[in-house]
């Protein structure tokens, strides 16, 4: 598949970027093309992994701005110089602003390491721990002005097989992510999927 017909993709991470990784893996089959990475912490493995391999990466350092709505609108003009609509969150550990939410609404997914709505925020392997869940996974969302609230698009889970770990836990999560955010992301720029009236459509 030519790069010409790959839609560009931006995905912000604060991290070590194993989802950022894999969406990178799988694209030569898909639909999408990771066109510039962000990151808002300078000690980012993300960043480093895309340089290696070529892509346009981005420093924004969140400490540098007085406000939230001033980061965010950095990002906003880094993302809307770049020619780029639609943007990917691949642990990415900030609130966004409302006005963030907005300009990139419908276009912006997604990845939770919970059932959603069980567990927004952090920590979320050991309150399934803590609360003897017997099954844990993903959910995949549009991102909405509510945290982790936007309506999930998909979910991939299994069972928790006692006894077991937080990392063992975190692990199991991991590979289906890998498995499934491409996947959706690839739904997201052929217009697979929508959202109308905070619902999740598929159009195919």
């Amino acid at each position: 598949m030519s790069n010409k017909l790959k839609t560009p993709v931006a995905v912000l991470i604060s991290g070590t970027g194993s989802n950022l990784q894999a969406l990178i893996d799988a694209q030569a089959n898909k639909n999408y093309q990771v066109a510039l990475v962000i990151s808002n912490r300078p000690n980012s493995f993300g960043l480093e992994r895309a340089s290696k391999l070529g892509i346009p990466t981005l420093l924004i350092d969140h400490s540098n701005y007085n406000t939230r709505a001033q980061f965010d609108s950095e990002m906003i003009r880094a993302i809307e110089s770049a020619k780029i609509e639609f943007v990917i969150l691949a642990g990415f550990m900030r609130i966004l602003t409302p006005e963030f939410t907005q300009r990139f609404l419908g276009k912006m997914l997604n990845i939770h390491p919970s059932l959603l709505p069980k567990y927004p925020g952090l920590n979320t392997h050991q309150k399934a721990l803590e609360n003897q869940d017997d099954e844990h996974g993903l959910s995949i969302h549009f991102v909405t002005a509510e945290l982790d609230g936007g309506p999930v698009i998909r979910q991939a889970k299994f069972s928790i097989e006692q006894p077991t770990t937080i990392d063992t836990l975190k692990q199991k999560v991991q590979i289906l992510e890998h498995q499934s955010y491409p996947e959706v992301v690839d739904w997201l720029v052929t217009n697979k999927i929508e959202l109308k009236n905070n619902q999740v459509i598929f159009t195919d």
